[in-house]
């Protein structure tokens, strides 16, 4: 052992004599920070690709979520016209999937089904579409393909939705399926059942959470604000109007966060601490309008003790509350239950000469708290673009003859008149009718004036609240 030592010893001694030792620990130096560097790179590439993956299969989920949506409406499509809409976007949603489906680092032969069906769909679409845009009717045989493809396509939504979940979970990663092979993304897909999907509802529901705000919600960037009524205030005023709206009681001390105006409604911002000191988050934001003075939002997000208030009461103290700031004739719409939390969707309702019209694009959003009643959320976009009392057209299509342009399975369960909102930032008088096949529930809506299938939305009724798609 002595003499390894002084072996060593003489090395350095040699080393130092000859300028070298300095110039190995130079050496080793910078071999370790390119190691270093090396790693830190190829752990940087490794988790690029991995989001790059995410990315491309959580966009695969959602586009063959909208597949299975319009093969839904397809199934009820009475007119030519709706029908050929439809179906061009039935194409064109599993086009978009197909091609997510080809970024992720699988073998082909796992997912030859998949790309088969996906590409059945968009090529069957396109086909039936065509007869549609030629004033064709679609055949018995074609609704029972589309019937097949639909199911099919509930399957596939079923497994990716788990996959998801796994992933989500930790439990498969991209990089164990690309070095263990397709084989464990082929064995995940067959070991779907249905009980483990039931276990997987509730992620569901609050990914559906992130886009609810029932039918019709895509009108809340209207450039004319018709219910924006008033003119503009001054912070201080708004801060009255905050204090008014949240109550003085129930306030230990309020900060402006002054006027926002990157917005296409001007508000002034608040924040606010409460007097509940039994609440860790005892604050909450509110935003007033510039012009007119308007509540447009607010928030207050606190833990929910154990549930005592039934969605009935929960509705009925939202209305109330409506009732009370200013917002008469408002009736629930659709509703999610998250976490102790009702968020209930309450549209306006205008009494006419033909009864009780739906006015969809005044949307209000409430956030009621079901351990005690409290309104813990508001938000007003979509009345503020558009509320104003509207002089209808006069009911040109009866609701019988309304009926006789629906499909002819569909089960109704309830009818009315509604004003639904376009893409176009128009609206339409429309007979709404309420109604399943199958098992799927859908809102039918029928242009009053001229008979049209103007719109069709698949209902999802689910434990935790009813959405729309």
């Amino acid at each position: 052992m002595g003499k390894i030592k002084e072996k060593i010893y003489d090395w350095k001694n040699r080393l130092q004599d000859r300028h070298m030792l300095s110039l190995v620990v130079t050496l080793v130096a910078v071999i370790a920070i390119l190691g270093i560097y090396t790693y830190k790179r190829e752990r940087d590439y490794r988790q690029m690709t991995e989001n790059e993956y995410n990315m491309a299969f959580f966009e695969l989920v959602d586009y063959v979520q909208n597949v299975e949506v319009y093969l839904a409406k397809s199934l009820i499509s009475s007119t030519p016209e709706h029908g050929a809409e439809t179906l061009t976007h039935l194409w064109r949603e599993a086009n978009l999937a197909q091609s997510y489906l080809g970024r992720l680092p699988m073998g082909s032969q796992e997912l030859a089904n998949t790309s088969k069906f996906l590409n059945q769909v968009s090529d069957y679409s396109f086909s039936l579409s065509r007869k549609n845009i030629y004033n064709e009717e679609l055949t018995q045989e074609d609704f029972d393909n589309l019937k097949e493809l639909h199911n099919y396509s509930i399957e596939l939504e079923n497994t990716l939705n788990q996959l998801s979940a796994d992933m989500n979970d930790g439990r498969i990663k991209w990089g164990e399926l690309t070095n263990k092979g397709s084989s464990v993304f082929a064995a995940q897909v067959s070991n779907i059942s249905k009980d483990s999907f039931n276990n997987l509802e509730e992620n569901f529901h609050e990914y559906a959470g992130l886009i609810y705000d029932g039918a019709f919600s895509e009108h809340m960037t209207s450039t004319q604000k018709k219910g924006l009524t008033g003119e503009e205030i001054s912070e201080e005023q708004a801060k009255q109007i905050a204090i008014e709206f949240v109550g003085q009681d129930k306030i230990k001390e309020i900060t402006s966060q002054g006027l926002t105006n990157n917005t296409d409604m001007p508000s002034y911002d608040f924040y606010i601490t409460l007097n509940n000191e039994k609440d860790k988050n005892n604050s909450l934001i509110i935003s007033i309008t510039q012009k007119g003075g308007h509540v447009v939002f607010m928030n207050y997000n606190r833990e929910v003790e154990a549930e005592t208030i039934s969605q009935e009461r929960a509705n009925e103290i939202g209305i109330n509350f409506l009732n009370a700031k200013g917002f008469p004739n408002m009736k629930e719409t659709y509703y999610l239950k998250q976490s102790g939390v009702l968020t209930i969707n309450y549209a306006y309702h205008q009494q006419t000469e033909n009864g009780q019209v739906t006015m969809y694009p005044d949307l209000i959003k409430l956030k009621i708290a079901l351990d005690n009643g409290e309104i813990l959320g508001i938000e007003t976009t979509g009345y503020l673009n558009s509320h104003q009392e509207r002089s209808l057209p006069e009911v040109k299509i009866t609701k019988e003859e309304a009926k006789q342009n629906l499909n002819p399975t569909l089960d109704i369960k309830s009818e009315s008149l509604a004003v639904i909102p376009t893409e176009f930032q128009t609206e339409i008088f429309c007979w709404e009718f309420k109604g399943s096949i199958e098992g799927t529930e859908f809102l039918v809506y029928i242009n009053a004036q001229t008979g049209n299938e103007e719109d069709i939305l698949v209902i999802r009724d689910t434990p935790n609240g009813t959405l729309t798609m």
